[in-house]
């Protein structure tokens, strides 16, 4: 189902054996990608010491923003689930020391609750 929730515009996981190439010149000295879940072009990358958010722009998706979250600036976040006629989740992280929240659509609820868990798990204690 990875490819039909990708064409969706649904959260899927990746597969990191694919994206570690890409990403090790991001990662700190031990760090480790832990899971990824891709939304289109658009990643959610977790890893053992933050959230990385990857934003392909353009056509070919050349251009490429990625926001680093380190996990104890994560002071909230919310799901709010897709409904009978919404077409998809939304997923809501607020930051220290930042008015709003980052804001991402995540498709008709797939992924979803796995993200949520992730956040869970890493929240600051």
């Amino acid at each position: 189902m990875g490819l039909i929730d990708t064409l969706l515009g649904h959260a899927s996981e990746k597969n990191l054996d694919k994206l570690a190439e890409e990403f090790t010149p991001l990662l700190a000295p031990g760090e480790q990608l832990q899971r990824a879940f891709g939304l289109i072009r658009d990643l959610m990358v977790f890893t053992d010491r933050r959230l990385i958010f990857v934003n392909k722009q353009g056509v070919t998706g050349s251009k490429v923003e990625y926001l680093s979250v380190p996990y104890r600036s994560i002071v909230m976040f919310s799901i709010e689930t897709a409904g009978h006629f919404d077409m998809e989740a939304e997923l809501r992280i607020w930051l220290s020391g930042q008015p709003a929240p980052i804001t991402r659509s995540l498709g008709r609820n797939a992924g979803a609750q796995e993200i949520v868990a992730l956040l869970a798990q890493h929240a600051p204690r």
